[in-house]
């Protein structure tokens, strides 16, 4: 059974620092092209294989937005799903080949719930990265 981890528990509960994460980020960095604003944030929690981070966003209608999803130094290592706020699914990577990063555009503004978890086939334990970027 996987077990659901919220951003802060991932990041208070460990008492790990994310220094470790930056190579990720790095990674992920790169689908945020010159055409992408990021909004400053980095989603990061640190995983285990039965263990799932949800992280929340406010995306604003009429706006392009690239959310783009890491784990480790390759792309194709994280799994992840939008949702809007009643858990409807959105968006899911793994029927797009593990899609590092995903662009799209909301009529309206909503609350989305982000999920991330390890592909299973990558390896037992590592760092998840997100990184939200909007069309400049």
């Amino acid at each position: 059974m996987k077990q659901l981890l919220t951003f802060a528990i991932a990041a208070f509960s460990f008492g790990v620092s994310f220094g470790q994460c930056d190579i990720t980020a790095d990674v992920c960095g790169k689908h945020i092209t010159d055409d992408f604003l990021s909004d400053g944030q980095h989603y990061r929690a640190l995983l285990l294989t039965d263990q799932v981070a949800e992280f929340n966003a406010t995306l604003y209608g009429g706006t392009t937005y690239r959310i783009s999803a890491c784990s480790g130094t390759q792309d194709g290592n994280l799994l992840f799903r939008v949702y809007d706020k009643e858990r409807n699914l959105i968006f899911r990577n793994q029927v797009h080949s593990n899609a590092p990063y995903w662009d799209f555009q909301l009529e309206s503004s909503m609350d989305v719930i982000i999920e991330a978890e390890l592909d299973p086939i990558a390896g037992g334990s590592g760092c998840a990265v997100m990184l939200i970027g909007f069309k400049r």
